[in-house]
């Protein structure tokens, strides 16, 4: 079965990249504050040290997945294919 261009249905894993962010994410976060639990005792610093930790890291995975150039099945998802206009083609040297 095949799909029209304009008709694009993201894979199962595509649908779940945003969840294995946010669980890796999760995961640094309550490592660093059960470490810090165990180190300090002391449970504000462990929930201020979890809390920061997630979103440093969250904010690190969004800034990363964003440096990535899209494929092509993530440029049809944004409409940006091959449809777009065409560049003028670069001059080839001095006219005279």
């Amino acid at each position: 079965m095949t799909q029209s261009p304009g008709e694009y249905k993201p894979s199962r894993s595509d649908r779940l990249r945003p969840a294995e962010y946010v669980g890796g994410a999760a995961i640094a976060a309550v490592f660093v504050g059960v470490i810090s639990l165990v180190a300090t005792r002391d449970w504000t610093i462990a929930l201020i040290g979890t809390g920061a930790v997630f979103i440093i890291v969250l904010v690190v995975l969004a800034l990363l997945q964003m440096a990535i150039k899209p494929n092509a099945a993530e440029q049809a998802e944004l409409g940006e294919g091959d449809t777009g206009p065409a560049e003028p083609p670069a001059p080839q040297g001095p006219t005279h």
